[in-house]
């Protein structure tokens, strides 16, 4: 019923995390609506972010140059490297405003149901960027699943033999939420790292 074109890009679209057939078909609908001017800029940036951006050598985040800005920014803290599952968390980290080191994106989290083990992440280069010296500290980052645990749990295995100190963000409950629409996991966490007031 749609021209073949149409209906390759709302295939293309659905290969987005959480983009269905439906969503696609109302973006695709939406795109072509829109000025031809507007979707070929859409088409230019896609390129353009695709050919421009590649991992940075040290932290393995993404970048348009090599080192990032992060890694070659001299008023950040080499000493201290926060390690992160996705180039996204980066992000995260950055907005609270409270990191002031180095970075390492490992692109993943071990996860043996899915065939991902440790040789499939960026450990062998965070464990170079230790044993090159000046690290002092290792906050490992990873989410709190079962995944970003094992990962982390990994990690402080890899590091014991180091000088390295090896630290976990706290986890607990999040403001302005319900005790009682807190995951099991989530609220142990919270009792264990409870503090005086």
């Amino acid at each position: 019923m749609l021209p073949a074109g149409v209906t390759r890009l709302i295939r293309e679209l659905t290969r987005l995390p959480g983009v269905g057939p439906r969503t696609a078909q109302r973006m695709v609908f939406f795109l072509l609506a829109r000025p031809p001017a507007d979707t070929r800029s859409l088409a230019e940036a896609l390129v353009q972010a695709r050919e421009r951006t590649c991992e940075c050598s040290v932290c393995c985040g993404l970048t348009e140059g090599d080192p990032c800005s992060l890694c070659s920014d001299p008023r950040r803290d080499p000493g201290s490297i926060c390690v992160v599952e996705h180039p996204a968390d980066v992000v995260a980290v950055e907005r609270t405003r409270e990191f002031n080191g180095r970075y390492h994106v490992l692109h993943g989290a071990i996860s043996p149901l899915d065939g991902i083990g440790p040789e499939d992440i960026r450990l062998a280069q965070l464990l170079r960027r230790v044993k090159e010296g000046g690290c002092r500290e290792v906050i490992v980052a990873t989410n709190p699943s079962v995944e970003g645990e094992t990962t982390a749990m990994y990690i402080a295995r890899l590091l014991k033999p180091s000088e390295v100190q090896v630290t976990r963000p706290a986890s607990g409950l999040p403001a302005g939420s319900d005790l009682e629409y807190a995951d099991q996991v989530t609220l142990s966490r919270a009792l264990q790292g409870r503090k005086e007031i």
